[in-house]
């Protein structure tokens, strides 16, 4: 008797059968299903492709790679950055904040602003170098 539903017992496949797949760390009894497909076709001149690690392949520029990260990172912060003063405005305007917590809100936004510019200069980014194109639609950041 099998399985319930299953069909009755699976017979051991000669030479080792079972699930052949591909072994995490490549164990001895990987198949090379494209070799195999190949010898059946008659194709004897096929070859597996030759593979060469990724730093060949990719021409990797450290100072780039570097730059590319910061200024993506940069991009994230001064969004943030606009929307909190804009919400800040927003508050301002309803008349939500002391005059000291305005006092506050503005002296910290305007050192965020000038450590984002000490960072842009620092990376060698101009602020339009922040502001993504969204194609259709339009700038990641308002250019007023």
């Amino acid at each position: 008797m099998g399985r319930p539903g299953g069909g009755g017992t699976r017979r051991a496949e000669p030479g080792g059968g079972g699930d052949r797949r591909a072994e995490p760390g490549g164990g001895g009894g990987r198949r090379d299903e494209a070799a195999e497909l190949a010898a059946a076709l008659g194709d004897t001149r096929w070859q597996p492709p030759r593979v060469t690690p990724l730093d060949r392949r990719l021409a990797v520029d450290r100072d780039g790679v570097e730059r590319g990260l910061a200024s993506l990172v940069l991009t994230v912060i001064e969004l943030l950055r606009q929307l909190m003063e804009r919400q800040a405005l927003r508050r301002v305007d309803l008349g939500d904040l002391t005059e000291e917590q305005i006092e506050r809100i503005g002296t910290t936004l305007m050192a965020l602003e000038e450590q984002m510019a000490g960072l842009r200069e620092y990376f060698g980014l101009t602020p339009e170098d922040l502001n993504l194109d969204l194609g259709p639609l339009g700038p990641l950041l308002p250019t007023d």
